[in-house]
């Protein structure tokens, strides 16, 4: 074998990989990812969203490796030391390595968050080992504070902040794989206009030149358009939320362990939640026999006053929709509510380096009436998000359950306590 090899991608065409991404490409942890699906249930609505966890992982390596080329052809490089360049590829490459099944399902369902298992793996098995024959115990803490986003790398922006390269893979190869034209983001000039910044005394950040700043609307607004047109579509959302009640009920009813959730793959999940899953979500799930919307609202016109606990609290929630099924005539596990959050999908903060040599920060304020799009960030969120009541029949007035959701979580707590109905009398 040579000093690297070249993988084939539909995205990126020839990815180069070098002697460390091979080191722990074939790792069982790494391998896993081949099996996980990108999307989770999005195939369910685009039959092409079938690409996995593997192939972002090479796809946001790939651009961490073609950013790091255009700093060091600038000559910005010269004082970051190898191992700090190394720590970032390896960062991107491994930056899902503990990713659960089915996208960001589970972490919904109330699971600790992929990093943190991701970043546990990285000491453990065949992937501890290589890792520890590159670099040691240092280059572990490195590759784990990159991903995150604990690191004072002076490469960290790279993997973990406005400009990541894991957006800019997973927002084109999304929407390539979906067949929708939301995902376009201006990727070349994007790249080619990265650079390192000093914005304090010993402190620097990637940041971005500003002839780069349409290219860096062009990211903020693809995001966007992906969470209002795939991510958060209805029947994905309807195909995650069974599933997410599925996962819970059967871990609830001991029939699943945390442990055997994490390390499993979509099908191998899959397969165990038919053997056990009493609800049959799972199976209706597997047979696209979704919910339907019975109540679906912008984040404008849902209430002012819902709370965070819809989003927040999946235990509480469980309770709440179960509550409420009876309530308006269904089943418990017949009514679902769903309400995304996702505060920071269009959040802005990292510096800008004029064309006069001034640097200034790039902030949810704009730059001087130029940098647009952040300040009205709020507004494109609040159109992509939704609330929706899913459920498996017609209920009566499902537009009650809104009452509910404005309520603080003590007050529902103490009604499902005391037994009284959610809905008040």
């Amino acid at each position: 074998m040579g000093d690297f090899e070249v993988v084939r991608d539909p995205i990126w065409d020839n990815i180069r990989v070098d002697p460390g991404a091979l080191t722990v490409l074939d790792t069982e942890a790494m391998q896993r990812l081949r099996y996980v699906r990108q999307l989770g249930h999005a195939f369910l609505v685009y039959p092409g969203a079938t690409h996995t966890r593997f192939e972002h992982a090479l796809g946001a390596y790939h651009l961490t490796r073609s950013a790091l080329t255009v700093l060091a052809e600038r000559g910005e490089l010269s004082a970051v030391p190898e191992e700090v360049q190394l720590a970032a590829r390896l960062a991107a490459l491994l930056h899902d390595v503990g990713h659960y099944p089915f996208s960001h399902t589970l972490e919904e369902a109330g699971y600790p968050h992929h990093e943190k298992l991701g970043v546990a793996k990285l000491t453990r098995g065949d992937l501890g080992d290589r890792l520890a024959s590159l670099g040691g115990p240092e280059l572990v803490a490195k590759i784990g504070r990159l991903i995150t986003g604990d690191s004072e790398s002076p490469l960290r922006g790279l993997i973990s902040g406005s400009l990541d390269l894991d957006k800019i893979d997973y927002l084109s190869r999304d929407a390539r794989m979906c067949g929708v034209p939301y995902g376009a983001v201006d990727v070349d000039r994007l790249l080619a206009t990265l650079t390192l910044v000093e914005t304090s005394p010993g402190r620097i950040e990637v940041g971005v030149l500003e002839k780069g700043i349409s290219a860096l609307e062009s990211l903020l607004f693809a995001k966007y358009q992906m969470f209002r047109n795939v991510y958060w579509h209805h029947a994905v959302r309807s195909a995650t939320c069974m599933f997410k009640r599925a996962v819970r009920s059967a871990v609830a009813a001991g029939s699943l362990g945390f442990e055997r959730i994490a390390e499993s793959t979509d099908d191998g999940l899959t397969e165990r939640l038919l053997a056990v899953d009493a609800t049959g979500l799972t199976r209706a799930v597997q047979a696209r026999r979704l919910y339907k919307r019975a109540l679906d609202l912008s984040a404008s016109e849902a209430p002012a006053e819902t709370q965070d606990w819809v989003s927040q609290d999946s235990e509480l929630l469980s309770r709440v929709e179960d509550a409420l099924a009876r309530e308006l005539g269904l089943q418990a596990g017949q009514l679902l509510l769903d309400f995304p959050s996702n505060p920071s999908m269009l959040s802005v903060d990292l510096p800008l380096l004029t064309r006069g040599g001034r640097i200034e920060r790039l902030t949810g304020e704009g730059r001087l009436g130029q940098f647009g799009l952040p300040r009205v960030a709020g507004e494109l969120y609040q159109s992509a998000r939704r609330l929706r009541i899913f459920t498996a029949d017609r209920a009566r007035s499902p537009e009650r359950a809104l009452e509910v959701m404005t309520l603080p979580k003590e007050v529902v707590e103490r009604r499902l306590k005391a037994g009284e109905k959610v809905l008040g009398s």
